[in-house]
């Protein structure tokens, strides 16, 4: 997608400023909307204190070697704020609107108002909601059509993760649309149904609240838990995904360690879903058969691997753990 996009937020609080930044660093003209009614004075503050955060978010990146510092006001030019009274003139020629206001149904409500009685025909609205479902507020808009929620990741202009849930009325020009502008500015966009918690808030809120659990139970201190994951969790999982590392060392061991837990700890929690069950009967565990969660027919395993390997050894060397061997 071209540069010259133009992009509306509905919201200048945290949420919208992280967007402001990631779409005009990526050459694109965006605009905050305060969804709030203020006097002059109060939409001033607001203004300056929006305009300096960016600002310094990107003073802030640049003087750690992303890009030269006097890069910074040719991106912020990029960046407008207009109070609410001036939604018209913020929403035309926008052509996605991403709403971030508070999480409370009735700001969502009054955003989508400004959505819908301002925007143009053609415009997208998505809501960076964490806690809604897209199909709770897809009736809030009269173009539900038009209409998805895409959670960003905080920070926004690091994370490159976004997860786009349609609605049921979504359209799959929509998708298309909102997907190709993101992989535009460098962000890494996937679908998923409308479920609580989307794809990462689920899967972190069960590992985060077992970490909290090892020690509250004593098993070993925050410091060392922290240090299991930085080490040992967030380094394998950030070269292979959870399902890809299944499938790497065997569905069945996940399927025997599962029903260990479960009956040491006389807890359900950590029994396997139907799927590993289902996948062990069929003869799916993985690379050593062919085909697990995903499919290896054709794929040079050896290689693979090699792939792999080569991925770990530059996240260690990352790190500073690459050691030389003693001789």
């Amino acid at each position: 997608m071209a540069h010259g996009v133009t992009i509306a937020c509905i919201g200048a609080g945290r949420m919208g400023r992280g967007i402001a930044q990631c779409v005009a660093y990526a050459g694109h003209a965006v605009r905050l909307i305060d969804a709030k009614e203020r006097d002059a004075d109060a939409f001033a503050t607001l203004r300056d204190e929006a305009l300096n955060e960016i600002r310094t978010a990107l003073e802030a990146i640049a003087s750690l070697g992303a890009f030269k510092p006097d890069a910074v006001p040719t991106i912020m030019k990029r960046v407008s704020i207009v109070p609410r009274g001036e939604a018209a003139a913020g929403l035309s020629g926008a052509r996605i609107a991403f709403e971030g206001v508070p999480e409370v149904l009735e700001a969502k409500r009054d955003a989508f108002a400004l959505f819908d009685a301002h925007a143009d025909g053609e415009a997208v609205l998505a809501s960076t909601t964490s806690t809604m479902l897209s199909t709770e507020l897809a009736g809030l808009t009269a173009s539900p059509e038009r209409f998805l929620n895409a959670h960003w990741l905080n920070p926004a202009f690091l994370m490159p993760l976004v997860e786009l849930s349609p609605a049921d009325e979504t359209t799959e020009a929509t998708i298309a649309f909102v997907r190709e502008f993101l992989e535009g500015i460098g962000k890494v966009p996937i679908v998923c149904k409308a479920s609580p918690g989307y794809i990462v808030p689920r899967i972190q809120a069960l590992a985060m609240n077992e970490a909290a659990r090892i020690v509250e139970e004593g098993v070993a201190s925050a410091e060392d838990v922290d240090k299991a994951v930085t080490y040992g969790f967030g380094l394998r999982f950030g070269v292979l995904g959870l399902l890809e590392f299944i499938d790497w060392g065997g569905g069945d061991i996940l399927y025997y360690a599962s029903r260990y837990l479960a009956g040491a700890f006389d807890d359900e929690r950590y029994a396997a879903p139907e799927i590993i069950s289902r996948n062990m009967e069929e003869g799916r565990i993985g690379l050593k058969t062919g085909s697990g969660f995903f499919d290896y027919a054709g794929v040079d395993v050896d290689a693979y691997r090699q792939r792999r390997m080569a991925a770990f050894l530059k996240a260690l060397d990352h790190a500073g753990l690459v050691r030389a061997p003693v001789l």
